[in-house]
């Protein structure tokens, strides 16, 4: 019934067993809750699972590739998902997050007249000032260093590269944030520089490894997300990381808005029904041969797979769909979809418990509690 979805498929020089792939999610769980989580994800019947905000700097925020500590993590990581037959993807990233602005944030989050979500504005807010007076030589530098960091990555046993096209990335790509009036900004071809300038630097040290790039796209009309690229503008973007090395594209909303946005509930005006980024997918379509992998509200295999006969997407990136049931893969493969635990769209324990500092977790699990 579900023929494509459960089908093997080459996504971008990787054989993937199915089309389910764990979407990039901040967790905000120990490194060892979130080993025994993905393991479960794996064990459930999802072909890749992609690990977001692996950073590519040795120092700052996130688990580093470069210490030893988080190295053997991402290691016991892999192994505990390949066992199951699961691929794992590293998404790389540099955080555009002024820590000057963070230093300012610190003692209203202390004596709490400042809630997280407040905090998370008035970061937003420096952006744009951040990465439009970054000198030229720091910017070469960090573009440079997505190439060891895919480096290390592979070593510690990822067997795919995603480039996060939001944060630093999306930032570059995004006249909202971007003012730089040298050859990093301006023009869509210098705003798409940063990012042709990463993807390089990950072909030039891994000349065979696939490399995902997670297309941050932003709408105006109404607007939505405010890093990354118009979709006027994806005739410039495509090409240009196409022949940077891009062998796949997972296409998403942009960031540095609203979460509700990028984690829609079942009730947002805009971004409510299934499948309600799949529009950024059909606009890219037409751009470029590679593979291409849809996100937002999939959680009915029935569409999804309508989607797939469509060939509006090669692969069906999920989330809170996979928090809610870990074993939705093999349910729907083996005919068991009476037995879903179907993602409601809720925001509650997912999105609510990771603002809360709970980490992201789902309703179902409360009320699997004894």
């Amino acid at each position: 019934m579900y023929d494509l979805l459960s089908s093997p498929v080459d996504y971008g020089g990787l054989t993937l067993k199915n089309r389910v792939i764990f979407a990039p999610t901040t967790l905000g769980m120990s490194e060892e809750e979130q080993i025994s989580f993905f393991e479960r994800v794996a064990a459930g019947g999802c072909a890749l699972i992609i690990v977001g905000d692996v950073p590519v700097g040795k120092h700052g925020f996130g688990t580093s590739l470069f210490s030893k500590k988080g190295f053997e993590h991402y290691q016991s990581l892999a192994n505990a998902v390949h066992a199951h037959g699961c691929k794992l993807c590293a998404q790389l990233h540099q955080s555009d997050s002024d820590f000057g602005a963070i230093l300012k944030c610190v003692p209203g989050m202390l004596t709490h007249q400042m809630t997280p979500d407040e905090m998370r504005k008035k970061l937003n807010e420096a952006v744009g000032p951040y990465i439009t007076r970054l000198p030229v030589h720091k910017v070469k530098e960090i573009t440079a260093s997505f190439g060891p960091a895919a480096e290390r990555a592979m070593e510690a046993g990822f067997d795919l590269i995603q480039i996060h096209g939001d944060r630093m990335c999306g930032s570059f790509s995004s006249a909202v944030f971007n003012h730089r009036t040298d050859e990093y900004g301006g023009s869509a071809e210098n705003r798409a520089r940063f990012a042709v300038e990463a993807v390089e630097a990950v072909r030039r040290c891994l000349p065979e490894v696939p490399i995902d790039y997670k297309l941050a796209v932003r709408q105006e009309n109404p607007h939505y997300g405010n890093a990354g690229i118009l979709k006027e503008e994806l005739p410039i973007f495509v090409p240009l990381l196409e022949a940077a090395g891009v062998t796949s594209f997972h296409v998403a909303l942009a960031n540095h808005s609203d979460l509700t946005d990028t984690i829609p509930p079942a009730n947002h005006p805009v971004f409510g029904q299934p499948g309600c980024f799949l529009s950024f997918c059909d606009a890219v379509r037409p751009l470029t041969k590679c593979s291409l992998c849809g996100v937002g509200g999939l959680n009915d295999p029935n569409f999804i797979e309508e989607q797939l006969q469509a060939g509006r997407i090669d692969c069906a990136a999920m989330s809170r769909q996979l928090i809610a049931d870990p074993e939705w893969p093999n349910k729907v493969f083996s005919g068991r979809t009476k037995e879903l635990k179907r993602c409601v769209r809720c925001n509650k324990a997912c999105l609510g418990g990771l603002m809360a500092h709970q980490g992201t977790h789902c309703i179902y699990e409360r009320k699997e509690q004894p």
